[in-house]
């Protein structure tokens, strides 16, 4: 008598029960190199190609172009106090982070409680925003050319505020300076903090790079 052939050992069967859940649990795969944004080039990184790695390989005796600093990321906080007692202040200045950098910020939470402060762990108190890549170069482009301008009798950003390391930090009073954001919309006035991370390893290869890319520091 032959044997019946199993259903499941068929060359046609469908993989069932947790076989078929962990091939669906795979992700897509997404491929933007045709898209228009990854063929888009901010000029300020044909700026570093051009100009600013030979002037930098000249100035510091550079042998190798991968000794030469480059940007590496920047990031923007925002803390609010205020957001203690109202919470939708904290969401308003995430939307304004979210529209002058065009990537979404996160919301940052207290780490431990102070009862001075009636803050408890976990309470969102900030937001931020890490850029890389195309839109750092171009928050950075529109940093030194448009915002930094707009301040009211600016005479140059202070050199002293670099940490040892060749990244900077620079303190902003208040977010209007920046033209994406309407005043009328405005939920409150804010400044920010924005911390730009080189690869240069001292002060002075960290603000010759800054200086060469645009920034207008106090003389």
């Amino acid at each position: 008598m032959a044997d019946a052939k199993d259903p499941k050992k068929s060359k046609g069967a469908k993989p069932s029960g947790r076989a078929a859940k962990k091939d669906s649990g795979k992700a897509p795969q997404v491929l933007d190199d045709g898209s228009e944004e990854s063929k888009f080039q901010p000029r300020l990184r044909d700026t570093y190609r051009d100009r600013v790695v030979p002037a930098l390989m000249k100035e510091f005796g550079y042998k190798n172009i991968m000794q030469v600093p480059k940007l590496e990321r920047i990031v923007l906080n925002v803390g609010m106090s205020e957001a203690i007692q109202n919470v939708k202040l904290l969401e308003s200045a995430a939307t304004e982070l979210g529209t002058i950098t065009g990537q979404k910020a996160v919301v940052t939470r207290a780490k431990k409680a102070i009862a001075g402060f009636k803050l408890r762990q976990g309470m969102p108190i900030g937001t931020k925003v890490t850029l890389r890549n195309r839109r750092m170069y171009e928050f950075f482009d529109r940093l030194v050319t448009l915002a930094l301008p707009r301040i009211r009798d600016f005479r140059g950003v202070s050199p002293k505020a670099f940490d040892g390391r060749g990244n900077y930090t620079l303190g902003l009073k208040e977010q209007l300076i920046f033209p994406e954001i309407q005043y009328d919309e405005v939920g409150s006035i804010h400044g920010m903090d924005i911390t730009i991370v080189t690869t240069a390893r001292t002060n002075d290869e960290g603000k010759a790079l800054l200086t060469q890319l645009g920034m207008p520091f106090r003389t």
